[in-house]
């Protein structure tokens, strides 16, 4: 009963702080932000213009005196300040039904693999700073397995390969611990910059970033695809300087994406060669489970599954897997004290 009255003076929020997007989640009402992890700031102001979903239609349509970035990069902070100030309005809109009294939540937050003390404790500040009393983090790699629904608690093997819009995570995990993973710095992002790349060279017309990440969700593939799709770039010539339209095919876009596609099917191959043998059985029987937004390209769960010669799946809802691993983490706190990182501040 005193617990109950108690929680209404707190509460604890789930973050996926990914390079693309960024996903809130509460207890009370599930996800409640998914918004890409953009920011526009007046530089003369230093106010803050718009966030997410709006400041993104902002991107490189802007005068020099509004700076629209992203403050990630490959799921680090490279932007500290910038990344507070973003993560201030989201815990805002939490409290914004709120109107007399705005606890400060306790957060849990997912962050990739192979982060290093000094990026773990900018993270930490950044939450800690945005307002919260109080940072949890824990590997994106363990909260997708769990927002997916694996049996990550008990002795057998559940393989995730989570790829994200900066990183792509690959983890074996049994008994509610990582046995081995590898974390690569290719994602969606990537993928996007390679059909940029490919336009420059091969029709000599430079598109945007935008443009480049529409063309990947229409006609993007990893696979040849029944019946062929077509598509129109358009973009400024790089020799006149005008702009042109082009027409692309799928097995254009494919071709520029396979480098960055075949070096994830080796991420994954990688790491089970160098895992154990009873795990490796459990894996070949229960399969590999796809989640994360680049996990929605077109035929990359068969190119795996051909390339491995074991099953693949894609997770339900692969985009919020590790937010509502985060969701699920706050309702069980003996696997969260379990899973949970280190705090840098107890070091």
């Amino acid at each position: 009963m005193l617990k109950n009255i108690f929680k209404r003076f707190y509460q604890d929020i789930g973050i996926d702080l990914g390079t693309a997007n960024t996903l809130v989640y509460t207890p009370e009402r599930g996800i409640i932000i998914n918004e890409p992890s953009v920011i526009a700031i007046n530089l003369r102001t230093e106010q803050i213009l718009a966030v997410g979903h709006e400041a993104k239609m902002m991107l490189g349509k802007t005068p020099p005196y509004i700076a629209v970035t992203r403050p990630l990069t490959n799921g680090i902070i490279s932007d500290f300040e910038v990344t507070e100030k973003m993560l201030k309005y989201f815990i805002s809109k939490i409290n914004e039904d709120r109107f007399f009294f705005a606890p400060r939540p306790s957060v849990i937050i997912g962050v990739p693999l192979e982060i290093t003390e000094v990026e773990r404790k900018a993270v930490e500040d950044a939450i800690m700073s945005a307002g919260a009393r109080r940072a949890v983090l824990v590997e994106e790699a363990m909260a997708s397995a769990i927002g997916a629904k694996l049996p990550v608690t008990e002795a057998v093997a559940s393989m995730i390969v989570d790829i994200g819009g900066g990183t792509t995570e690959v983890a074996v995990i049994s008994l509610s611990g990582i046995v081995t993973s590898k974390s690569l710095k290719i994602g969606g992002d990537e993928l996007s910059k390679n059909i940029i790349q490919y336009a420059k060279e091969k029709f000599n017309l430079l598109i945007g970033e935008t443009h480049a990440e529409e063309l990947k969700t229409k006609i993007g593939s990893a696979r040849e695809q029944e019946g062929g799709l077509e598509y129109f770039i358009r973009g400024r010539d790089l020799l006149t300087g005008l702009p042109r339209e082009n027409r692309i095919s799928d097995w254009e876009v494919r071709e520029a994406l396979m480098r960055s596609i075949w070096l994830i099917v080796d991420a994954v191959k990688s790491v089970l060669e160098i895992t154990p043998p009873e795990l490796v059985a459990d894996i070949h029987e229960r399969g590999i489970v796809l989640a994360g937004g680049g996990s929605l390209l077109r035929g990359l769960d068969i190119a795996l599954a051909e390339a491995t010669l074991i099953p693949v799946r894609l997770a339900d809802d692969p985009l919020t897997c590790v937010v509502r691993g985060t969701g699920a983490l706050i309702e069980n706190l003996e696997l969260l004290n379990t899973v949970a990182l280190p705090s840098s501040r107890d070091i």
